[in-house]
């Protein structure tokens, strides 16, 4: 992401100077700069600012949207960006990524059904960076560390990820101790009684990042009791982000990555 902010710097200066030399007209600027903080699509207001501001363009929140509100949204922001911006849509659906295969159709679009992760233009991990390990208690909180791992490696993290590996079968998590050693930052993700960062935070020196998910019984209240079990963890060195935020996690991460490598 260090990288995405230089260009998109690089791309703003390319603009002044061309304005300079008098290759743009002076209506043509004032259009430009006009919807350069935001671009408003009526039922959107498009934050094109955000990739100067972050070093990474607005990602789109999918659960709520229309699939045309998504396609529209995710066209208009590789409009400004360019040919090859990496977008994400998050908590998406199928009929989402069909529009904005039909929004960018020049532009390569996946789409993760598990996480509801649509990403167009994803990049190839960076080698360079430092390892964030991403690591879940159970099989089914797999949808959500999905989506801390695909927004971390769209955003410039080297990342691994380790699945079923919670407390009840702790020697599943010890097997994987060293890895986790290993890690820059490690993003762990449980519902349940959320016990999991706890016991990773006892195990590594890196930063960890917590996410509970609503994965649970009655009692778990859809995530609350992993919540309130994560924000009272007595293990140094945790930050807790909201119920199943894996998108939130895997930024986070990100922004850690960014200023180790500065």
């Amino acid at each position: 992401c260090v990288e995405e902010h230089h260009l998109n710097i690089d791309k703003m200066r390319r603009f002044l100077e061309r304005y300079r030399a008098g290759e743009i007209s002076t209506e043509e600027a004032l259009e430009r700069l006009n919807i350069l903080p935001y671009e408003d699509l009526g039922y959107a207001k498009v934050d094109h600012h955000r990739a100067l501001r972050k070093g990474f363009p607005e990602v789109v929140f999918g659960l709520g949207k229309t699939p045309e509100q998504v396609g529209g949204i995710v066209a208009s922001l590789v409009e400004r960006g360019g040919p090859g911006t990496t977008i994400l849509v998050t908590k998406s659906e199928p009929a989402a990524h069909e529009a904005v295969r039909g929004a960018v159709p020049s532009e390569e679009v996946e789409f993760h059904p598990a996480s509801g992760m649509i990403i167009v233009n994803p990049r190839e991990e960076n080698a360079d960076a430092g390892l964030t390990v991403v690591v879940c208690a159970g099989t089914t909180d797999i949808p959500v560390a999905e989506e801390a791992e695909l927004t971390a490696r769209a955003m410039g993290c080297r990342v691994r990820a380790i699945h079923d590996v919670g407390v009840a079968g702790i020697h599943r998590l010890l097997d994987r101790a060293e890895e986790l050693r290993s890690a820059r930052v490690v993003i762990a993700v449980a519902g349940m009684e959320g016990a999991l960062p706890s016991v990773v935070g006892g195990l590594v020196a890196a930063p960890v990042i917590a996410v509970p998910t609503s994965v649970g019984y009655g009692a778990s209240f859809g995530g609350l009791s992993a919540l309130l079990a994560m924000l009272n963890s007595c293990a140094s060195g945790i930050a807790v982000v909201n119920i199943d935020n894996g998108f939130g996690a895997g930024y986070f991460a990100a922004q850690l990555e960014k200023k180790a490598a500065e």
